[in-house]
């Protein structure tokens, strides 16, 4: 595939991507009322990490890998991890290093370079190294850093600070919490006070903590099915309900955490009945594209990203397009939302009022946290129609 260089000289990563972009202009507006506005790292660290949205991971010894981050830039991806970790095995890290600095370089002023991309390393010596192989390269946003704990907290972040202090630019971190010390309850408050330290030292540079579910079911010895969600798998939930209490408030201190991983995307033989009320397809004549989405395994997907909203979290970490499409969806803020929010937000007082659509009551102080982060979605992933919902976004996506 040929790599496009339609992006103006000045594009950097996270500046100009777009969410839904990738949608005929006449379908945005069909379906939103206010379109999603450009990416930009002028925005407040907590809307840039909202812009995150559906966090694709690369496994970084694809021998395709810069036309494969271009496709996926083409199909509406915004943010992407070249992995360096757990998907590429000790004997290659050499060869997946010098492939993710060579897709680096390629990308570098084509379109794709506007994406939120960042590589997930295995070690803190391996940002500088990578930090300095792109050279002048500026399609790398910064660094996702593994198993990060009470022992390497600080060790990480300061390699972050470094490499973007010899760079002349300034590079993110996105820790990743997934450790034994965090999940075991004995030692969880230990390593969350230390970390929760260490990232407020480093304030300006932690742009989002992310959640590794995977390794947290895997000390026990779990893997959840399909047919549930992570917050199923109580061992988890209580450690992520933690991670959110300390490090995900809505104060100075606190931080936006995403979503975790969703490991599945193909037909099975299901034990439960699929997750997905009917009412809403058989509302927009899709009937059919529900019964398309059970067989695609990604029912018990949209159960999870509602849930992860529900407990505070932004975006999702995913591994296979397809789910991107179904994250994105969910995440557009629809019409009632958005008048909920502007009317918690018109008067800083205090007090209670019926919603717009008159099915709510409105409480301008405790709903206040929440109608600001509803603006910052809105920004990022656009109001759409009155009437219209995330079944009409998602089969616009399929069908695009």
């Amino acid at each position: 595939m040929t790599l496009t260089t339609d992006a103006p000289s000045a594009s950097r990563a996270g500046n100009g991507a777009r969410h839904f972009r990738h949608l005929p202009e006449s379908t945005r507006e069909r379906l939103f009322v206010a379109q999603p506005s450009p990416v930009s790292t002028s925005w407040s660290t907590d809307r840039l990490a909202i812009a995150l949205g559906a966090t694709l991971y690369v496994p970084a010894t694809r021998p395709d890998l810069a036309e494969v981050i271009t496709r996926r830039h083409a199909d509406g991806v915004v943010s992407m991890v070249i992995d360096l970790e757990d998907a590429v095995a000790d004997g290659d890290q050499a060869t997946a290093i010098e492939s993710a600095v060579d897709a680096l370089r390629r990308l570098d002023s084509t379109a794709a370079a506007e994406m939120m991309l960042f590589v997930r390393v295995r070690s803190a010596d391996q940002i500088a190294t990578i930090s300095e192989a792109i050279g002048s390269s500026d399609s790398l946003m910064g660094f996702v850093l593994p198993k990060f704990d009470a022992e390497n907290a600080h060790e990480f972040l300061i390699a972050v600070r470094d490499a973007s202090i010899r760079a002349g630019r300034h590079f993110w971190a996105m820790p990743v919490l997934e450790s034994a010390g965090i999940v075991h309850r004995e030692s969880r408050e230990h390593h969350l006070s230390v970390i929760g330290d260490a990232v407020d030292e480093h304030r300006s540079r932690v742009l989002a903590i992310r959640i590794g579910a995977t390794d947290m079911c895997g000390l026990f010895g779990i893997r959840r099915d399909r047919d549930l969600t992570i917050y199923d798998v109580r061992v988890a939930a209580d450690a992520i309900a933690s991670i959110i209490n300390r490090l995900g408030r809505c104060d100075s201190s606190g931080h936006v955490i995403t979503g975790p991983v969703w490991e599945y995307f193909a037909d099975h033989e299901r034990l439960f009945k699929p997750a997905l009320r009917q009412t809403p397809f058989q509302e927009q004549g899709a009937v059919w594209f529900r019964s398309q989405l059970v067989r695609r395994d990604l029912d018990g997907l949209l159960r999870e990203i509602a849930l992860d909203r529900a407990n505070g979290m932004q975006g999702k970490t995913v591994i296979h397009p397809s789910h991107a499409a179904a994250v994105h969806a969910l995440s557009a803020v629809t019409h009632e939302e958005y008048h909920d929010a502007l009317d918690v937000l018109a008067s800083d007082t205090g007090g209670v009022q019926a919603s717009t659509y008159r099915n709510k009551m409105n409480e301008r102080k405790p709903h206040r946290n929440w109608a600001s982060r509803v603006i910052d979605r809105a920004a990022v992933f656009g109001v759409t129609h009155p009437g219209v919902g995330f079944v009409d976004l998602l089969t616009a996506m399929d069908l695009s």
